[in-house]
């Protein structure tokens, strides 16, 4: 998987564009989340790495952090219907308009702060450029769950 950079314009307009692909109607590849569920996932996720707390974060988690933060900025794509953190987990109805808003202030926020180093609630110190694939990577595995 070729690593791309949110924080490169042309880059971050190609997934801006992505969502503003999705409808309400948008249906799943695979997976039983709604695409207003997959959009408040993803801004949860990116609301996290931008310094919201993590919480609930079970003990084994906390062991294997090393291990899963290499996992999330491997260069290799996330299996269908992976695992994810409590906190992510979306089952409630969600508004679409309203998700998707949420995700592109928190995409464009993650901007805002910059290409520095910073501080995840599991993953300790990242660099500004593991941040950015892994916020990448994350995103696009869902698009494409959605067709875009």
């Amino acid at each position: 998987m070729e690593r791309k950079d949110l924080y490169d314009e042309a880059t971050f307009e190609v997934m801006c564009s992505r969502i503003d692909n999705l409808t309400d109607n948008t249906q799943p590849e695979w997976g039983s989340m709604t695409v207003a569920q997959m959009l408040a996932h993803c801004a949860e996720v990116q609301d996290v790495a931008n310094g919201k707390d993590l919480k609930g974060t079970p003990f084994i988690f906390k062991l294997m952090s090393g291990m899963i933060k290499k996992m999330v900025i491997s260069d290799k794509p996330y299996p269908k219907n992976s695992r994810t953190h409590a906190q992510y987990v979306m089952t409630e109805p969600e508004d679409f308009d309203r998700q998707k808003d949420r995700l592109l202030h928190s995409l464009k926020f993650m901007r805002v702060l910059g290409r520095k180093e910073s501080q995840h609630p599991l993953f300790g110190k990242w660099t500004a450029e593991e941040k950015s694939w892994a916020m990448y990577k994350h995103l696009d595995h869902h698009l494409t769950q959605f067709g875009v």
